[in-house]
């Protein structure tokens, strides 16, 4: 998590401009403009963060593109913010049921995302994640990593293990400590219930995912396209980088892939190409933003999303940094990060970046009071 943390502090730092690639896509009208502003709302609307979903549980959690869960409150947090009656039990109830699966993901990080979209995710990025290790973990070169996920899938093939367990049945094995960071990259595993949900917090009970999950087999292409249509529903108009970012695995894995589906064309104000879904909401720009809470590692606010300005980035350092590698829970006021929050003694209490505006504070400890009763419950 602090490699991670890093990262996202260092890519805060804007960088040379690149020229965007050509693609052969299906639209062909004159490319429009889109402004940070525009961005803001389309990205805002189809998080839900200007109307809270009225859909289930499920369909929900698919078109947001799934949530980061690190720490596995921030999934019952993510969703009470973008569902209308939200309840902590219907995400504890989806785990139990397998309807909803918490593995390591998108950019090795732990995301909750539907039964459905699970195996598709892996056929994603699995291939790319192990490149991404062995590139990256070159002094393990010498151990077989497929004997040590023969051993781990072994553990796994009757019942659920604890992570501490697994960990001692590699040391007794003498293979070295640090080859666990790259299990997961080899062994389908999933974070099962007790653990990782709102009553057992740490994520640290791994079944098989074939186990787990009904069996699905998907090929890496339908698995990118899908990343795709998954990544522009819940954050577009983007570019490819963009979507390389949050899925983290390399651009030149999605550009045949976009190629094939039929996309709309924009520019942002900078003139660099971003793509969308032809029928995906982008809502008038002066469009009312209410209030909102977010968790800590919340999609919207990583480097992927920077154009829409829901994060500031004078205030980047202030929630993404080395000293704080867990993030923070933020809160927006129109559409954009204006400060932190943290829940103490039953209530939820504040820290604006900048002094709010006397509506906007109203606004702000009204939805501040129906989070704390929320927590509180």
């Amino acid at each position: 998590m602090w490699f991670f943390a890093y990262s996202e502090a260092q890519n805060g730092r804007r960088g040379r401009a690149v020229a965007p690639p050509a693609h052969r896509l299906c639209d062909l009208t004159a490319e429009r403009t889109l402004t940070a502003r525009d961005l803001n709302r389309a990205l805002l609307a189809r998080q839900f963060l200007l109307e809270r979903s009225t859909l289930p549980l499920v369909p929900t959690l698919e078109r947001i593109a799934g949530l980061q869960t690190q720490y596995a409150p921030s999934g019952y947090i993510g969703l009470w913010s973008r569902m209308r009656n939200f309840r902590r039990e219907a995400l504890t109830t989806a785990l139990e049921q397998r309807r909803v699966i918490q593995g390591t993901l998108l950019r090795s990080t732990i995301h909750m995302v539907s039964a459905r979209d699970y195996w598709l995710c892996l056929a994603a990025i699995k291939e790319s994640r192990k490149a991404w290790w062995r590139r990256t973990r070159k002094e393990l070169a010498h151990v077989d990593v497929e004997r040590v996920a023969a051993s781990v899938r072994e553990q796994l093939r009757n019942q659920p293990r604890r992570a501490a367990d697994l960990k001692a049945m590699l040391a007794a094995s003498d293979w070295p400590p640090a080859i666990w960071g790259g299990v997961s990259e080899w062994v389908d595993m999933v974070r099962v219930p007790p653990s990782g949900t709102w009553e057992q917090r740490r994520a640290d009970l791994y079944a098989s995912a074939d186990n787990w999950v009904r069996p699905a087999t998907h090929t890496e292409a339908a698995g990118l396209e899908h990343l795709v249509r998954r990544y522009l529903g819940a954050f577009g108009p983007a570019s490819i980088r963009d979507v390389a970012g949050w899925a983290g695995i390399p651009p030149t894995k999605f550009r045949a892939v976009m190629e094939q589906i039929p996309l709309r064309r924009f520019r942002d104000e900078a003139g660099k190409e971003l793509l969308d879904l032809p029928r995906a909401p982008r809502p008038d720009p002066n469009a009312p933003a209410p209030v909102r809470f977010l968790p800590t590692w919340d999609a919207t606010l990583l480097v992927h999303a920077r154009r829409t300005q829901i994060l500031p980035e004078h205030y980047r350092p202030l929630v993404f940094n080395t000293k704080t590698p867990h993030s923070v829970p933020t809160f927006l006021v129109d559409g954009a990060v204006a400060g932190t929050w943290r829940f103490e003694r039953g209530r939820v209490e504040l820290k604006p970046f900048d002094p709010l505006p006397a509506a906007a504070r109203a606004d702000v400890d009204e939805e501040a009071k129906s989070l704390a009763d929320f927590l509180s419950a």
